[in-house]
């Protein structure tokens, strides 16, 4: 048995329910439907739905990675502790800093359409100015700041508030889209096979872009320290959070098909939910879906928030990253310090993006950016979780299949997507995917030359787990239970 003394996160703050509002919300049903159709719909055209229903089985793997991980190491840096103590450290920090810096991405990509989306509601028009989108995106990002800055309770709180409205005014408009009867073209289900692809680069192009929709519901297991019984909880929430979200994803974009020509995807690029929402309900529909999209990216920007300042937390507390890191908040039991740093870097990053062009260009090439990265970063989750159960994966069925065989097709399956779409990016976002994965070899070598522990790690096998006290630091009652130290089995 090990004890670990020292202030952490705030255990038990969330249930089942909580954590299930967080993988959705992660994925951002509205916000990756407004931002992404128009560029899937570019890569590859009316194969939109097959895309995102491909792409979905091996991201079902990749859950499932998550999921059996997540029984054997309870950690705020998911992935970065689980590939770095199966596969290797180097490989666990690659992974834990891809995510860092796509989130970090993602903040631009997801504040700009949020003061997109605000001004919209007043004046369309409004909605293309970069700048004061840029203003208004800025504020809605430390609003959610404060927000992530007060705990894992009033995150969710606000979250419950947030994904609510747009998960109804979304389920509206989907039943109100199956009678719509004024379609540009008739429903077809070659849409859903492999005839619409433009080759296999076509389709490694828009698996890319599918794998940025469903990306966020892993949130789960950077909040597993803060989640009751959190070796079921979290990886149960992320697989129902799939799928809540993939029948969302194949609704509205088979919709978009049915109802919107190719010109007008292509002139709404930034939300073409606000169009198909003006088409099913003039005069209401475009301004709800709007209100959908605006709560989507808000609430994503939250989520996403918590991973990547949990992810730094996890980094800052085994010192492959500043120990600063690793400091909580006396009151709060967040990690503030990793919280301003990110607020300050990404507030940075958001104001040099006006130089890049529109918000759509902007989308456009931060999309693509962010998919190479993902696929990083899931891919190493799904080998590591056979290396962990290897020992098991020959003692049932279910071993085999859930914990070995779908999460290694799924790791093979981002890979391969990573590698065929390479040649189909712009410059531009080869550059920020792979140049953002490369900056992190600076800190890795680093603090590996100054011997943080991390880098000589007790192998995670799924055959022995270790058991951990919890000792609260003396200022804290009894009745409110704080994870404690370095990470920890269970």
């Amino acid at each position: 048995m090990s004890k670990f003394r020292g202030r952490g996160l705030q255990a038990d703050a969330l249930g089942t329910f909580d954590t299930v509002v967080m993988a959705v919300a992660g994925s951002a049903p509205a916000y990756s439907l407004a931002a992404t159709t128009a560029v899937l719909v570019s890569a590859v055209g009316l194969a939109s739905p097959a895309a995102l229903l491909y792409c979905a089985i091996p991201m079902l793997g990749i859950a499932l990675a998550f999921s059996y991980l997540g029984r054997i190491d309870v950690n705020a840096g998911a992935s970065y502790s689980w590939v770095g103590r199966t596969l290797h450290p180097f490989l666990g920090f690659i992974s834990g800093w891809a995510l860092v810096i796509s989130a970090t991405i993602f903040m631009v990509a997801g504040s700009l359409p949020a003061g997109s989306m605000t001004l919209a509601l007043f004046d369309e028009n409004l909605a293309d100015d970069t700048a004061l989108s840029t203003v208004v995106g800025a504020a809605w990002f430390l609003a959610m700041l404060g927000v992530v800055l007060g705990g894992a309770r009033l995150t969710v709180r606000a979250q419950l508030v947030m994904s609510g409205v747009e998960l109804a005014i979304l389920a509206a408009f989907a039943v109100l889209a199956l009678f719509h009867t004024d379609g540009a073209r008739a429903f077809d289900w070659s849409w859903l096979g492999f005839g619409h692809f433009d080759g296999m680069a076509g389709f490694a192009s828009g698996a890319l872009i599918a794998a940025f929709y469903y990306w966020g519901w892993d949130v789960t297991s950077n909040l597993s320290e803060e989640t009751r019984n959190s070796r079921r909880t979290t990886g149960l929430a992320g697989l129902v959070g799939i799928g809540i979200v993939f029948l969302l994803f194949e609704a509205f974009t088979i919709a978009v098909n049915v109802i919107l020509s190719s010109r007008q995807i292509e002139e709404n690029n930034a939300n073409v939910l606000a169009v198909l929402g003006e088409e099913v309900w003039p005069g209401w529909g475009g301004k709800l879906l709007i209100v959908a999209v605006m709560l989507s990216t808000i609430a994503t920007l939250e989520t996403t928030l918590i991973q990547v300042t949990r992810s730094l937390f996890a980094m800052g507390r085994d010192r492959t990253m500043p120990s600063a890191l690793g400091r909580v908040h006396p009151r709060w039991n967040t990690p503030w310090v990793a919280i301003l740093v990110v607020g300050t870097v990404a507030l940075v990053m958001l104001i040099a993006s006006n130089a890049l062009g529109t918000v759509g260009d902007i989308l456009s090439d931060a999309i693509s950016a962010i998919g190479l990265q993902i696929a990083v970063y899931y891919g190493l989750a799904g080998f590591a979780v056979v290396v962990a159960y290897r020992k098991t994966l020959l003692k049932s069925a279910a071993n085999f299949v859930f914990g070995g065989l779908w999460p290694l097709l799924g790791a093979l399956f981002m890979f391969w997507v990573f590698v065929e779409s390479l040649s189909g990016l712009s410059t531009a976002a080869v550059a920020i995917g792979i140049g953002g994965l490369a900056v992190g070899l600076i800190p890795m070598l680093w603090y590996w030359r100054q011997g943080s522990d991390y880098y000589r790690p007790a192998k995670l096998d799924a055959t022995r787990t270790v058991e951990s006290d919890y000792l609260p630091d003396d200022r804290v009652g009894a009745h409110f239970r704080v994870h404690e130290g370095l990470p920890t089995d269970f």
